[in-house]
């Protein structure tokens, strides 16, 4: 492997004038990490995570993103902070309403937190409100309040009303038998104070209006009544405008739209508990009802009736957001579709046929012949689908083994597997029930598995089965030959072009027999087997990742090459921060590509000098992890499933495997690394004190992503023949 550090020195690819990003350089040697400054010093977990949104933020600022799309990453930090509030949310306040700090949660860093969340929550809404709605009126695309509306769009919005809305809406007026309803989480609903007395001659003033999920948020008005625009409503709207239609004589003094996210953790007793899909499914009911830890309501909300459903939900000033506009910003990405206007969206993208991938040939065939490297969404999943589908179609094929994480409701490869049930092959699908907010979907598809006769098993109890894997055995000749896939993300075709992500495709006997022992391991539930390739979480992939970080250290303190270079999705895993702050001090050069949240302090004099750390955000989300260690002349290469977070190290099963291939490690390297290192468009590069830092103004050069769909937009190479 020695053969890739003149490499690393001329890297070839996207970044190909970008060279020095990896190679050697002389580093001066500093003392080791002093033993007090161990767990101490590291950013805070949640405040990363909302930089992270920062970031997202800032592509919904930038004139140079088409404007749907702005509107898009407008949606999609609103969709994480709703994610944020579900799942880190309700410690805090916990902590809060007992007065103590608990295990890193205080009323203070709740505070400070809220106080962050809700500036970015300001700063999103007005720029919705202040830049893209007068730019989408430009193009003519608005959507209209009750108060703009002619004549004949008022009559139709009524007329839409009353036969689409009112018949599935039950205001319940408030009162000791009717109480305060059950309101789900994300839910749309209106809160309404009224004047006068009720049938019975009472005086009950509080009501409340839930809006069916069925409904939609963002309605497209007919070209009879928007002869000229694209003009549409929001629901939320059209309720407003007739709210006083569902309180016939009573008077309507004040109302309000809200929301409530609720924490929305699975909580299921493990150790007490028979049948984990039948926990969970009783789980998944009442997920919508967790403990709340979030309010939203419109900004001219009276005092009276935010402090009545700040009660009502038992929460603290701080977790209650006043915004002006929709109190879902998630729902808007509807009128993304709506628009029905390409020129104001990214042009569209369609990943290239695999280049090592003939087309029209046997994918078995050409496995046996070399590993194979696939790149999502640059080249297209269709042919991890292709692989799948000809297992299934080959007489010869015996055996399909595959984890299940993320595959969504609507799967080829889920109907694909279910086929080759009914072919007579023998089927295991190690399904995770557990993968969140896809707990129902996998439910579905184990279940579907099973009536055919597949073997399902859930993992390990207590462990979420995150590694990706899929295994092929085959009958040839007198023998049996294993064909695998491993893979950086889920099988799912839908986030497949959403997401980068690398898969490979080997018959490597190494690999693929421990892949087999893995499966073996996950059904039997023995102890692990012996591996010879892949490392296994929770068992040693930590270990093994602190000893290359080591080796890396030692060659450093011997004046020899020290390089570590990682591309994760998230670094807060505090033993693996710790080593590499040890290896950093003792003269590694470490780059660290993190897109969402990491603890480690980069570029802190004395203790973080030699380690930089960017983060990359651009169309596709980056989900690729990539570990390169360098120390002296061994060069290791892996790829994995596990991002560095204690859960993947020690709570989950996760893989990572070495790429051997000098060609696809060389490959891997450029694209992945390299080209990222030098990425003008998209990276932040985070600073002493924790924050990060834009992209330079003017952009130079294409972003990492941009090179890439440039080159996997022409046509690829002939490959050299292996000798």
């Amino acid at each position: 492997m020695s053969s890739l550090i003149p490499v690393l020195a001329e890297p070839r690819g996207p970044a190909a004038e970008c060279a020095a990003a990896m190679s050697p350089v002389a580093v001066p040697l500093v003392a080791p990490l002093a033993p007090e400054l161990a767990g101490t010093m590291l950013l805070d977990r949640d405040h990363s995570i909302l930089a992270f949104n920062e970031r997202v933020f800032d592509w919904a600022r930038r004139a140079d993103v088409p404007l749907l799309e702005r509107l898009r990453y407008l949606c999609i930090v609103s969709s994480n902070l709703d994610e944020f509030f579900e799942v880190r949310a309700a410690l805090h306040i916990t902590a809060l309403q007992e007065g103590e700090a608990k295990g890193g949660y205080s009323p203070a860093s709740f505070d400070a937190l809220m106080a962050a969340v809700q500036d970015l929550v300001a700063r999103q809404y007005q720029l919705y409100n202040e830049v893209l709605t007068p730019a989408l009126a430009q193009q003519g695309l608005r959507i209209v309040s009750h108060g703009e509306r002619t004549g004949e769009q008022r009559r139709w919005v009524q007329e839409y009303f009353e036969r689409e809305v009112r018949p599935l809406l039950i205001p319940v007026g408030l009162d000791p038998a009717h109480p305060f309803p059950m309101v789900a989480n994300k839910s749309l609903n209106f809160i309404v104070r009224l004047k006068g007395q009720d049938a019975f001659g009472r005086a009950n003033e509080i009501a409340i209006v839930r809006v069916p999920r069925a409904l939609p948020r963002v309605i497209r008005m007919p070209a009879r009544v928007a002869p000229k625009e694209a003009l549409s409503v929001l629901l939320s709207s059209v309720i407003r405008a007739h709210l006083a239609d569902l309180f016939p004589g009573r008077e309507v003094s004040e109302f309000s739209q809200f929301r409530v996210t609720r924490h929305s953790e699975l909580a299921v007793d493990e150790d007490d508990m028979r049948n984990l899909r039948t926990a969970l499914r009783q789980g998944l009911q009442q997920r919508h009802y967790g403990q709340a830890v979030r309010l939203e309501v419109s900004a001219s909300c009276t005092r009276f009736l935010s402090d009545f459903l700040q009660a009502q939900f038992a929460l603290p000033a701080q977790a209650v957001f006043r915004v002006h506009g929709p109190v879902n910003l998630v729902r808007l990405a509807q009128l993304v579709d709506l628009a029905e206007r390409p020129a104001l969206l990214f042009p569209p993208w369609r990943g290239a046929w695999p280049q090592g991938l003939v087309p029209g040939q046997s994918i078995l065939a050409q496995m046996r012949q070399r590993d194979l490297l696939l790149h999502h969404p640059f080249e297209s999943f269709d042919a991890v689908i292709a692989f799948l589908r000809e297992a299934v179609h080959d007489p010869d094929v015996l055996v399909i083994k595959q984890t299940i994480y993320r595959t969504g409701a609507d799967s080829e490869l889920m109907e694909l597997l279910r086929e080759a049930v009914r072919r007579g092959k023998e089927v295991m699908a190690v399904v995770e029930l557990k993968a969140r907010f896809d707990e129902e979907a996998n439910i579905n598809w184990a279940e579907a598995l099973e009536a055919l006769g597949a073997q399902v098993v859930y993992g390990v109890v207590g462990l979420k089965t995150h590694a990706k894997m899929l295994l092929v055995t085959r009958r040839e000749g007198r023998s049996l030959r294993r064909y695998g896939h491993l893979s950086t993300g889920n099988y799912n075709p839908r986030t497949a072009r959403l997401y980068t992500d690398l898969g490979l495709l080997t018959c490597n006997e190494d690999l693929t027999a421990d892949m087999d022992g893995v499966f073996s391991h996950l059904a039997s539930q023995n102890r692990p087997p012996k591996l010879r390739q892949l490392m296994l979480a929770p068992f040693y992939l930590q270990k093994r990742m602190v000893e290359k970080i080591e080796q890396v250290a030692q060659a450093a303190q011997a004046g020899q090459y020290a390089r570590i270079v990682l591309k994760m999705n998230a670094l807060t895993d505090e033993v693996l921060i710790q080593a590499l702050l040890r290896a950093g001090q003792q003269g590694a050069r470490i780059d660290l590509i993190v897109r969402g949240a990491c603890m480690l302090p980069a570029q802190l004099p004395g203790l973080s000098d030699n380690i930089r750390v960017r983060s990359v955000i651009g169309r596709f989300l980056e989900h690729t992890r990539v570990f390169y260690f360098g120390a002296g002349e061994q060069q290791d290469l892996y790829l994995s499933s596990a991002d560095w977070m204690n859960r993947n190290m020690l709570r989950r099963v996760e893989l990572a495997w070495p790429i051997h291939d000098a060609q696809l490690r060389q490959r891997i390297i450029d694209e992945c690394l390299v080209a990222y290192l030098h990425d003008e468009q998209g990276a932040w590069s985070q600073q002493p004190g924790g924050q990060y830092s834009p992209p330079p103004e003017p952009v130079h050069g294409k972003g990492a992503q941009a090179a890439l769909m440039q080159r996997y937009s022409q046509p690829a190479a002939p490959r050299k023949k292996q000798r």
